[in-house]
């Protein structure tokens, strides 16, 4: 009669629980005493409750009576069963007191409240590493044994943790399930999104002591310190080049293996690098997004603009040791350079005759050819190279270059 009023007069003097009946009193009052008269035969485990007890035999008698409706699991015990469910119903009831994080189990809580108490009670024997979760340290000691248990069918890449190894995967898969709310764009990882998410809230919180530049990613922050130490650390194996970044190894490393990962579909054309990659993809769609802001000429590369802007500032960097001559471009000096060598890499498969530069031969080949591209607007006489037609073009301005 008590229990339906919901009375409960029955009071535990440990903890102040109250209960409907003295029985479930008395059996509340074995987790305090710690009695456990119920023992399993199989184990000799021990338990508190029959009920218990009876629940902990399916393990040994391997029945499953409890079936997941969603997706088919079972389970030995109802309990095992309705924390499984959390699974798909994503309920979170377990709560931390000082951070309001939600859990689905209150396991998960009590590893989850470690990290406010600093608590870390699980120890490792080979260097005396301590971690809160007994999962972390033995995660920990494959560090010790080397064991990489978590396979990569296929490129055969092993992990110790199979997290990193379902993170692995997506080098393969391309998948990217993690988007920005902001702009849509994916990212295989989340820690990739929380990086690029900086981008649009503008925090930079790390930054460099020696000249107080800010970067949103402690991985730019490194990377940058380096340009104030001069450390190349990443060496390349077969021509000991060195770089202060490892994406620059590896796009480095590509000279040598002649690897070109970016395909163009439209062309069949393969390059090396993406910024090769899209800057080819200009020359089909004919965009030029390059401008000089002296003159207006517009270039697809970012490369030809700033040579292009020597023209007008007439800087000459690149100087020949020989005779001193300045040029505004590397690749000019190593074409003047062939005046003092006599180098002629650049012959006719017709007749023959060498030239020092490709750009010779392609006009000199057109004496064989008979091509004559170049048209005069005025008169529509042709002439197989430019230098020819601009000479010709004089005749018709009345302009007469060489007469005394």
């Amino acid at each position: 009669m008590q229990a339906n009023m919901g009375e409960k007069p029955h009071f535990c003097e440990v903890c102040g629980f109250s209960f409907a009946r003295k029985s479930n009193l008395q059996s509340h009052m074995k987790r305090h005493m710690g009695e456990k008269p119920y023992s399993c035969e199989v184990c000799d485990s021990s338990f508190a409750w029959k009920s218990n007890l009876l629940s902990h035999m399916t393990t040994h008698n391997g029945e499953k009576l409890h079936f997941c409706e969603v997706c088919g699991s079972s389970f030995a015990q109802k309990s095992n069963l309705l924390n499984h469910m959390r699974r798909h119903t994503g309920e979170k009831p377990h709560s931390c007191e000082v951070c309001g994080s939600s859990f689905a189990w209150k396991s998960s809580l009590l590893n989850h409240m470690k990290t406010h108490t600093g608590e870390k009670p699980h120890s490792c024997e080979v260097c005396g590493s301590s971690f809160a979760q007994k999962s972390h340290l033995l995660t920990h000691m494959k560090r010790h044994t080397g064991e990489k248990p978590h396979t990569c069918v296929v490129c055969c890449s092993s992990f110790t943790q199979k997290s990193n190894l379902l993170r692995h995967i997506r080098t393969h898969t391309e998948e990217k399930p993690h988007s920005c709310e902001v702009c849509g764009s994916s990212f295989a990882w989340k820690s990739s999104l929380l990086n690029h998410m900086k981008t649009h809230t503008g925090d930079k919180p790390h930054f460099c002591e020696v000249c107080g530049s800010s970067f949103a990613r402690k991985s730019t922050l490194l990377s940058h310190i380096r340009t104030h130490t001069g450390e190349k650390p990443h060496t390349c194996e077969v021509c000991c080049s060195s770089f202060a970044q490892k994406s620059n190894l590896l796009r480095h490393i590509r000279t040598h293996t002649g690897e070109k990962p970016h395909f163009y579909e439209v062309c069949d054309s393969s390059f090396a690098w993406k910024s090769g990659l899209l800057s080819h993809m200009t020359t089909h769609t004919g965009e030029k997004p390059y401008s000089c802001e002296v003159c207006g000429h517009s270039f697809a590369r970012k490369t030809n603009l700033l040579d292009h802007v020597k023209t007008h500032t007439e800087d000459k960097p690149h100087t020949c040791e020989v005779c001193g001559s300045s040029f505004a471009w590397k690749s000019s000096l190593f074409n003047h350079m062939k005046t003092h060598t006599g180098q002629k890499p650049h012959s006719c498969e017709v007749c023959g005759h060498s030239f020092a530069w490709k750009t010779n031969l392609l006009n000199h080949v057109k004496t064989h050819t008979g091509e004559k591209p170049h048209s005069c607007e005025v008169c529509g006489t042709s002439f197989a190279q430019k230098s020819n037609l601009l000479r010709h073009m004089k005749t018709h301005m009345g302009e007469k270059p060489h007469s005394r």
